[in-house]
């Protein structure tokens, strides 16, 4: 199966159709006054129909159990076409659309076993996805450029910076710009030390950098100072974006409830302090990357 442990639950919609085709009139008015053998073709295939969509995930191997949380079934009969279509909703992290489609066709697969005693003539047509929504093609910011923007990396330690370890959050973060297609244009290990930062983000939001991104100091101790050092600067603080971190990590490891990312505005620059560690770092990046990037849209007047 897809590993989809990185993805972020959203609002997720397919719909999709299959047809039905009879081959007399009669067969139609047999459903329409509910006098066909087997039952009530409406309200049995619905209910079949039900089932299909839940029982997706133990027929196709590859597809993920889906918490499904809304299902709507309707009929359209147009001469001897018996239309259906199947609309299936979830909040989670991958789409509805092969459970609306193989909801769909076990619909049309009971019409055709409830109707075969009276039509030996019955074809099943077309399954097909009609439309679906959710999921990040669907987030893609409509009024960014991400080739312009720019963003400077700094690594906040007192080790690293005196070469006694390696960096990996920087990188880890650089690797996550890059696939956004964001323009690296610094990186800089500096000590954990107030004036550093200062200096640092200042320097940087003259430079017109769109995204300055600080990892490591956001511990505990008393020689972890990134966010007081970064929140007085800060024209205004984006509470959202600190909880969607938060959340995002605390459904990974349970020490996330400890984290002190902070997330703000300096003009138009977009500024984050995210945890020190490697997987801290990558997983706050994944919590709110491309997304995040939305804030450009709206600080220029685009979005909403």
């Amino acid at each position: 199966m897809v590993n989809i442990t990185e993805k972020s639950n959203t609002l997720r919609t397919a719909i999709a159709e299959a047809i039905v085709k009879v081959s007399k009139i009669e067969t139609i008015q047999a459903i329409e006054n509910d006098t066909v053998p087997k039952g009530n073709v409406f309200e049995m295939s619905k209910a079949a129909g039900l089932l299909g969509v839940k029982k997706t995930p133990d027929l196709l191997p590859d597809c993920h159990p889906i918490p499904i949380e809304y299902t709507r079934i309707s009929y359209t009969i147009e001469g001897l076409e018996i239309r259906i279509e199947m609309e299936v909703r979830t909040i989670y992290k991958t789409g509805v659309e092969v459970e609306a489609m193989h909801g769909a066709s076990i619909v049309a697969l009971n019409m055709y076993d409830m109707l075969k005693p009276i039509d030996k003539g019955i074809e099943i047509g077309t399954i097909r996805l009609k439309s679906k929504k959710g999921g990040k093609t669907d987030y893609k910011d409509k009024f960014l450029n991400k080739k312009d923007l720019k963003a400077a990396v700094i690594v906040c330690s007192d080790t690293i910076s005196a070469g006694q370890k390696e960096d990996k959050a920087g990188k880890a973060i650089i690797a996550k710009l890059e696939a956004s297609g964001v323009q690296i244009k610094a990186y800089d290990i500096i000590p954990d030390e107030k004036e550093s930062i200062h200096a640092k983000l200042n320097d940087y939001h003259q430079q017109g950098m769109n995204l300055i991104i600080f990892t490591g100091g956001t511990g505990l101790s008393s020689r972890d100072v990134t966010p007081e050092s970064i929140e007085p600067l800060l024209d205004r603080k984006i509470p959202g974006i600190e909880e969607t971190i938060r959340a995002y990590g605390q459904n990974r490891m349970p020490y996330a409830m400890l984290s002190r990312s902070v997330a703000g505005v300096k003009g138009e620059s977009l500024v984050l302090a995210l945890p020190g560690s490697t997987n801290g770092a990558k997983e706050s990046m994944d919590a709110i990357f491309p997304e995040v990037l939305h804030v450009f849209g709206i600080l220029k007047g685009a979005g909403h």
